[in-house]
């Protein structure tokens, strides 16, 4: 029950309606389906700005939600909304962030570069839905207008980028991050049961000094919970919004201490500590925050790509590859090779990671290109993060399950390797010196001897002495701080 004695209608989302009806804005009329909650200026939008199939991410749309919701609380407070009118916008508010006009969201990324348009397709979703639920005419823009009631206080250009922050907030914090974590904590716990087998180590793709199987895991993990933590550095600046700035950062329309009120709303309805930026020129003028997301998105994408590529090098073979690693067969490799298994989730996580780096070349172009009060490169960034979030999640969750999880040792071959590789003659240099050590290792791969025959063949080394150090398992040390 409102102020005024009007109770919202209990009527389900949906519009039964067949046909066209006939909307407007300052421009003039326009038709739209009848069974559409979007208006004139999203119907304009959709015809000027026909390119592609790329949609604006419905996420960035129900983000919308929260701030629209948010706005009008403050505006009732404020008096400058009446109590009918917010409680029909945040009920349409409601809905929208259930996901129930998932469909009402049609335009595409390639638009006005503010977002003006996608801001304006809220507006109209929400207006009408409220106007339904007041029992008026829907496209009539009475009792809820989308610009002078829904938009109050408000411009796409404080509007669009705080939606940004909030969809990739909610999409780091349930997605992204939470799959990462999950990644690396499977690889810590293989690399802690491995941490015993000794392995030969490569640089350069050519042998090396011994390691552990555990050890080299480490590394994986560690590079992902860095990247963990350049993400959550990142995440920091999206907390800061620049919702309360209106047109060019100084407020215009909107009452004393709206950037603040709305900031604390927006808090309370999302349960993130977002705070209203410091600076409302820099934050309309700039996407600083969310390139700096972006580069630490490419941050993931670079330790996954060392990691995917790592795991497909010692899985190589069967049998004239490395072979120590045996990944899960999950499906038939070639169309025509029977029997050949290939490492498709590292395969796949790839391509992921260079999307994703991708999306960041064009972010941080679309980053420098604030001109004055406004970067009007918007609509693509918020496209491209939310996209390269959702594949590196997926990405990571798929080359978790799918990979990871069930990949083992050939301890056979891991042994093989170890017994035939020359770089442990590293262990001789304190002993005989670097000159020597290298001659014996030539003459070996030279003649296809075994180290330990070239070595005392040398008289360098006697038998004994040379059973004494060159032991691999001596030779791996630690590596890992604190140990």
């Amino acid at each position: 029950m409102t102020e005024k004695g009007q109770t919202l209608r209990e009527i389900p989302v949906g519009i039964k309606a067949k046909g066209d009806r006939v909307e407007f804005d300052s421009m003039g009329e326009v038709r739209v389906p009848a069974d559409r909650y979007w208006g004139a200026q999203t119907a304009r939008s959709l015809q000027h700005f026909d390119i592609g199939e790329d949609r604006m991410p419905v996420e960035l749309c129900r983000a919308y939600g929260y701030l629209k919701k948010a706005a009008a609380i403050v505006n009732r407070r404020a008096g400058l909304l009446a109590e009918d009118k917010c409680e029909a916008i945040t009920r349409a508010c409601d809905e929208l962030i259930a996901g129930e006009f998932d469909d009402q969201f049609p335009l595409r990324v390639w638009q006005t570069g503010s977002g003006t348009q996608t801001n304006m397709n809220v507006n109209e979703v929400i207006a009408n839905r409220a106007i339904q639920l007041l029992g008026g005419e829907l496209g009539s823009q009475k009792p809820v207008a989308p610009n002078d009631d829904v938009n109050k206080s408000q411009s796409s250009n404080d509007t669009f980028p705080t939606a940004m922050h909030l969809a990739a907030l909610g999409a780091l914090d349930a997605q992204l991050i939470p799959e990462i974590e999950q990644l690396a904590e499977v690889i810590e716990q293989k690399a802690e049961g491995w941490m015993d087998t000794v392995k030969i180590g490569r640089t350069h793709l050519q042998d090396a000094v011994p390691l552990s199987v555990g050890q080299e895991w480490s590394a994986w993990a560690e590079a992902l919970r860095a990247a963990v933590a350049d993400l959550e550095h990142a995440r920091e600046g999206l907390l800061a919004i620049s919702l309360g700035g209106t047109a060019v950062g100084t407020g215009l329309n909107a009452p004393d201490g709206f950037s603040d009120h709305v900031a604390k709303e927006i808090a309370y309805l999302t349960r993130l500590p977002v705070r209203t930026a410091a600076n409302k020129f820099h934050a309309q003028g700039t996407l600083d925050p969310i390139v700096r997301l972006s580069a630490a998105l490419r941050g993931v994408a670079v330790a996954l790509i060392k990691i995917a590529n790592d795991v497909r090098w010692l899985a190589s073979g069967p049998r004239c590859g490395i072979g120590e690693l045996k990944l899960p067969a999950n499906e038939p490799g070639s169309s025509i090779m029977p029997g050949k298994v290939n490492p498709t989730q590292s395969e796949a996580l790839l391509m992921v990671a260079m999307q994703v780096i991708g999306h960041d070349t064009a972010n941080a172009m679309a980053g420098s290109w604030g001109n004055l009060q406004l970067n009007a490169m918007r609509p693509v960034i918020a496209a491209n993060v939310l996209h390269s979030i959702r594949i590196l999640a997926d990405g990571c969750a798929s080359f978790r399950e799918n990979a990871i999880e069930g990949t083992t040792l050939d301890e056979q071959r891991i042994e093989q390797h170890l017994e035939q590789s020359l770089m442990l003659v590293t262990a001789l240099v304190p002993e005989i010196g670097y000159m020597d050590a290298a001659h014996i290792a030539e003459a070996a791969a030279r003649n296809g001897t075994t180290l330990r025959e070239e070595a005392i063949a040398s008289g360098k080394i006697s038998e004994e002495d040379y059973d004494r150090i060159v032991q691999p398992r001596t030779m791996i040390g630690n590596g890992l701080a604190g140990a």
